[in-house]
């Protein structure tokens, strides 16, 4: 009897044990990069071709200085936020608008309509460029920053009303009913009582979107020329010269570009989980 029962205790340690070294070597795998990167930033130039994978002789910040009076850090951050703000604002609006109606109405061609606002995740942005710039060149939106918010925002919408549809398919009906017999408009049940309860999604979608905001770059270059204008992501290409490429300032100012989001989803990541398991199950 002993024998058997030890054998299923075995086997959840087996499991345990596998799956624990799985998440072990899926961090490393993913923080290399990350690593390399960082240390990078802190060789010179012939530190990093010579001997890329070694750690840097002497620690400067050299290159972060070098980054900063290159490029005009403040000038990109402030390019960034004035495209983030308004892309989350109306994007999540339009969303939690859309995702409500095809959650708690039924209508004809409901369905329809949500798997056409989700299947823009199976198309890649790249497909999207030429489209896109060619409409900013026809409404002369070209190098301007509505050329960005605008695609922007269209491009949030599929894992938004994902992630939205998901809770709000689950959101208990008793709650809405009672809303509606105590004399609330629709308006006072989207504000009042949907609003404060699906919090945790809002808040991963707007993460979400942020970091997707800050780290493109196809639609930035495509639609964007004026250096004035660039992002964060986009401004970090100016170190790459026609015939030289400074790689150690380049490694400065991507650690630069990470170290913000890795703050963000380290104080808020608690949110993230919140929100995505609570679309995932109630979907």
């Amino acid at each position: 009897m002993d024998s058997i029962s030890y054998i299923p205790k075995a086997r959840k340690f087996f499991w345990n044990f596998l799956k624990y070294i799985s998440v072990i070597v899926i961090t490393f795998m993913v923080t290399i990069p990350f690593l390399w990167m960082m240390f990078s930033s802190f060789k010179t130039d012939v530190e990093i071709l010579t001997n890329p994978f070694g750690l840097p002789e002497t620690f400067s910040f050299g290159n972060y200085i070098s980054a900063f009076q290159k490029l005009n850090i403040p000038l990109f951050y402030k390019n960034t936020f004035i495209i983030v703000l308004p892309t989350l604002f109306f994007g999540t609006i339009i969303t939690f608008i859309s995702s409500f109606v095809l959650s708690m109405i039924k209508f004809k061609y409901s369905k329809v309509l949500y798997f056409f606002l989700i299947s823009g995740l199976a198309i890649p942005v790249f497909i999207l460029l030429f489209p896109i710039f060619f409409l900013s060149a026809k409404f002369k939106i070209y190098n301007l920053y509505i050329a960005l918010i605008l695609p922007y925002i269209a491009i949030s919408i599929p894992f938004s009303t994902l992630l939205f549809t998901g809770f709000l398919r689950g959101f208990p009906q008793e709650i809405i009913e009672a809303a509606i017999i105590d004399g609330c408009g629709l308006f006072s049940i989207c504000t009042k009582i949907v609003l404060p309860i699906i919090k945790p999604t809002i808040l991963t979608i707007l993460i979400f979107n942020l970091l997707y905001v800050w780290n493109e770059y196809p639609l930035a270059v495509t639609l964007i020329g004026d250096k004035n204008l660039f992002t964060i992501s986009l401004g970090a290409t100016i170190l790459r010269g026609r015939w030289d490429i400074d790689y150690g300032a380049i490694m400065a100012a991507g650690t630069s570009i990470i170290i913000p989001q890795l703050i963000i989803l380290m104080f808020l990541q608690k949110y993230i989980i919140e929100g995505m398991t609570a679309g995932a199950v109630k979907g």
